[in-house]
């Protein structure tokens, strides 16, 4: 784990969805409707990025309405759904944006994270991601995937901007 890097340059705070900011489960909610879980805390901690300037995206292979109907609650402007080629959406973010990869962060928990995981300026997954993710992150989070991991990456973003 590497908590050396200055994260007070961060900017943009990127997330994969489904068992990272979800605990990876579905639940089926009756007329060929699925749903999923999302943290209140979680939640919080990504207003309170807004409310620091830090702007947020999320980008999943989810294509669930309850995925959408979350980043639309939250007010998450940067919101890509059903994306399988993640790095690719996530370079025309930074590029728009004008962004040097130290001024990213990242958080997901498989193998289609990894490029982001990779050169965002810092990463972490979930304390139930496979090996060959924690490996790709300067983090782990010790706190339950979708149920405050997502809370804790963000709360080290805000002390050091603080």
């Amino acid at each position: 784990m590497n908590l050396s890097k200055d994260l007070s340059k961060i900017k943009f705070v990127g997330f994969d969805l489904d068992g990272t900011l979800t605990d990876g489960g579905f639940y089926y909610l009756g007329d060929g409707k699925w749903g999923q879980r999302f943290s209140v805390k979680d939640g919080y901690g990504i207003k309170l990025l807004q409310r620091a300037g830090i702007e947020v995206g999320f980008i999943t292979n989810s294509k669930f309405e309850s995925a959408r109907e979350r980043a639309k609650m939250l007010a998450v402007e940067e919101a890509h759904f059903g994306i399988h080629d993640k790095i690719t959406v996530w370079n025309e973010i930074v590029a728009r944006k004008g962004l040097s990869p130290e001024e990213t962060a990242y958080m997901g928990d498989d193998l289609p994270d990894i490029p982001i995981l990779k050169i965002a300026g810092f990463s972490a997954t979930v304390p139930d991601a496979e090996e060959y993710i924690t490996e790709c992150c300067d983090y782990v989070c010790k706190r339950p995937t979708g149920n405050g991991a997502a809370r804790e990456f963000i709360d080290l973003i805000l002390k050091a901007k603080s």
